[in-house]
């Protein structure tokens, strides 16, 4: 046999094994860490996990290994449906044996997964689910984002000391848990700061129509509109207040930071202001500054068309912690990830310097936005 059919039958039979799905050791590369994204790529809240998405795919591109194995992402679709997250969250635990999850990025849909990951012991981090329960009595759950406690504290004291509002009307999306505890919290700091909490209206996700709320509203004659609920009812709200002559500021939370509050609400939403997780004015890490020459990259090729949201920046922030634990784990294993998750300390990422602790949540700034001329212009940085 000559040695050019020898090597034409080592070939073929190589080939005939791949097809088997049979892999030779010396072909076989470093297995793949497997990392679950439990995310709400459609239905309501579906811009807010499409832009964490981007963030951490860009993340992944800067850094895509772990302990000399690529790592790999498993997508799963929770619809923006808190059963589906639980379902999501199922599938990737036991189907696809994820080490560790991303997601969800809600309150609710997190508040749904985190009983499930907490019992098959793999850790789940959030990237921007808000509400202080998230966390509450879990070892496994995580979050990179600042709790509502903080945030609502940000929002009153911007309101009473730098909008100067006294008399403060909320309209409160009860079928969120973010927006009722959000809610919760700005009241309690605004009144402890001397301001008066006039009248207090409900809606629910979804709704359309705000007018009886906010007939109710205009009658109390407040200086100062809070809306803590998500971009779609904010933006709505926004254009019927505009169309009631209801000319009081309107001031919301990050769940108003997305690109579609500007094209649902139009000119009604200018003036709007919002505390959320970051602002490109006040990036200063290294990674930072390696996140947003990724994110112009992809805007250059098309592949990202809205501009930077503290979304992207979650995503890509909650990627770069859990990679950076895994290394400091020395294991893609459940216990000891917890553990370097629950010892990040000083990690200077995407916004910033961030720790977390034993309890789970991040302790880190926050930032004031305001739309200005149909973009979201930066205002300010408050410190934890």
């Amino acid at each position: 046999m000559t040695q050019l059919v020898r090597k034409a039958v080592r070939w073929l039979a190589l080939a005939c094994l791949a097809l088997a799905g049979v892999v030779p050791a010396l072909a076989a590369g470093p297995e793949p860490i497997l990392v679950g994204a439990n995310m709400s790529m459609t239905g309501q809240v579906a811009a807010f996990s499409q832009m964490t998405w981007d963030g951490i795919r860009i993340a992944q591109r800067m850094r895509p290994t772990a302990l000399g194995r690529p790592i790999q992402l498993v997508l799963v679709d929770n619809k923006s449906d808190n059963v589906e997250a639980a379902n999501a969250t199922n599938r990737l635990v036991t189907k696809d044996k994820v080490a560790a999850m991303l997601g969800p990025v809600t309150s609710s849909a997190t508040l749904a997964a985190a009983p499930i990951a907490e019992e098959a012991r793999v850790p789940l981090v959030s990237p921007s689910a808000t509400s202080p329960i998230v966390t509450q009595g879990r070892k496994y759950v995580f979050r990179v984002c600042f709790m509502d406690p903080f945030q609502g504290q940000v929002a009153a004291r911007h309101a009473y000391n730098n909008l100067g509002a006294r008399r403060a009307a909320i309209l409160i999306d009860i079928g969120q848990d973010y927006a009722v505890g959000l809610a919760a919290f700005f009241k309690r700091e605004f009144q402890r700061l001397g301001g008066q909490v006039v009248a207090e209206a409900k809606c629910g996700t979804g709704d359309q129509d705000f007018s009886a709320q906010l007939g109710a509203i205009k009658a109390s004659n407040p200086d100062l509109l809070y809306l803590p609920n998500y971009y779609t009812e904010d933006a709505l709200v926004a254009r019927q207040a505009r169309e009631l002559g209801l000319k009081a500021p309107l001031l919301s939370g990050d769940g108003a930071d997305a690109p579609e509050l500007l094209k649902i609400g139009g000119a009604a939403v200018e003036g709007l202001s919002f505390t959320t997780h970051f602002h490109k004015q006040g990036a200063a890490t290294p990674l930072a500054r390696e996140f947003l020459a990724g994110y112009a990259t992809e805007q250059a090729t098309g592949n990202i068309k809205e501009d930077l949201t503290s979304f992207h920046v979650l995503g890509a922030e909650a990627y770069l912690v859990l990679a950076d634990a895994i290394e400091r784990a020395d294991a893609a294993d459940g216990p000891k990830l917890r553990q370097a998750l629950a010892s990040t300390k000083d990690f200077l990422g995407v916004s910033g310097r961030l720790t977390i602790g034993e309890d789970g949540n991040a302790v880190k700034s926050a930032a004031i936005l305001q739309v200005k001329d149909g973009k979201f212009e930066y205002v300010t940085t408050i410190e934890p």
